[in-house]
């Protein structure tokens, strides 16, 4: 209380402030338990792609009865980076939500976990979504196709070679060819600075969210468990442990290439079985990731189907895309106050600006009132 408040309060001019016991930020604690996937999805299913053993798995949210809507994960990720998305865009459209485990990632498994160059990965979403549409009663579906960064790259090749039949719309999420080619010198760097292994599923959650990697702590809380797998072995170096956790910067601006690089990683003391590592190591792929990007701007570019590219900040783009954008060739929406992850950490807004923008087209219905245009860009 500062000298001149408490002269008033001694003058009884100013009475003292009640105290506010109840208020919703007092001691507040943040909760980092994960939330079943069960929450967003209607099912879970496995699929096997003819002629081999591999089983692919996929997370759906409505029923194969009109246009599917079939979401490829970028690397590391996996099908439950959309829980909350699909949530929010089934309450807008009439559509039924594909959420593809890829190879290498989630819960598919295949006889090469890391053979991830860009027409192995095009040739499974191919052969996966082929085996999930002759499930259906119409196997004409529409199919909108939607990828987030590697998944967006793989989207595009696919579409270019006309290799989904079918197709009605392409959607891309946070990736072009310019900016992401520039970024693969370091993505050694951020891939191996961020832990190698957590002791709980709470403890990496609490990492995601901390350190911004995904900015929503109710997505990070679903989707986080699936980058994981439970390792009962030999422990990893770069274990997180409480105090490390708590020493990270909570800072919602803060880029996830400058936080995965922080103070947060030490040598494990610990010699315990049964924690958490990483479901793939991207570094063994690193010989495909310039396969994922390269020639992705003309090639997206070529693809009749009608476009929307939904980025984190104007700063991705490129030259040509640039160019191309202003000439009208496909949509483009900014989702401000996003990271990397646009569709976790904004998915309300993310929802909308597709939901919008398939109304538009009349490739859907919309469900209820939802008319919402998507602002022009």
């Amino acid at each position: 209380m500062s000298a001149l408040q408490k002269k008033l309060q001694g003058a009884k001019l100013l009475p003292p402030r009640p105290p506010v016991p109840n208020s919703k930020y007092a001691n507040k604690k943040k909760d980092f338990t994960p939330i079943p996937w069960t929450k967003y999805f209607d099912c879970e299913k496995y699929v096997n792609i003819t002629g081999n053993a591999d089983t692919f798995h996929y997370y759906q949210k409505g029923e194969l009865l009109g246009p599917v809507v079939v979401l490829l994960h970028g690397g590391g990720f996996s099908g439950l980076t959309w829980s909350l998305f699909c949530k929010y865009l089934t309450e807008k459209i009439e559509c039924c939500c594909i959420a593809i485990d890829q190879r290498g990632h989630g819960l598919t498994r295949t006889s090469d976990e890391l053979s991830l160059s860009a027409d192995q990965l095009v040739d499974d979403v191919d052969k996966v979504l082929e085996a999930i549409l002759k499930q259906t009663p119409n196997a004409s579906n529409p199919v909108i196709l939607v990828g987030h960064s590697m998944g967006g790259a793989i989207a595009v090749h696919a579409a270019a070679k006309q290799r989904i039949s079918n197709m009605f719309a392409l959607i891309v999420i946070d990736v072009v060819e310019g900016s992401a080619l520039d970024s693969l010198h370091a993505m050694r760097g951020v891939l191996s600075n961020r832990p190698k292994s957590f002791d709980t599923v709470e403890k990496a959650n609490e990492w995601c969210i901390k350190t911004g990697y995904v900015r929503n702590a109710e997505s990070a809380r679903v989707s986080m468990i699936g980058q994981l797998k439970q390792y009962d072995g030999i422990e990893q170096e770069n274990s997180v442990s409480d105090h490390e956790i708590d020493t990270v910067i909570e800072e919602e601006e803060t880029d996830v290439a400058t936080t995965a690089t922080s103070s947060v990683m030490v040598q494990s003391e610990l010699n315990k079985k049964n924690h958490y590592v990483w479901r793939i190591d991207l570094t063994k792929t690193s010989q495909y990731w310039e396969s994922w990007f390269k020639g992705m701007t003309s090639m997206f570019l070529s693809v009749r189907a009608p476009k929307l590219l939904l980025l984190a900040g104007v700063d991705r783009l490129d030259a040509q895309m640039t160019t191309a954008q202003m000439q009208g060739k496909f949509q483009m929406q900014i989702v401000a106050r996003s990271g990397h992850a646009v569709h976790e950490d904004a998915p309300v807004k993310v929802a909308e600006a597709i939901a919008s923008f398939l109304v538009r087209h009349k490739f859907v219905n919309a469900v209820g009132n939802f008319k919402r245009p998507m602002p022009a860009c």
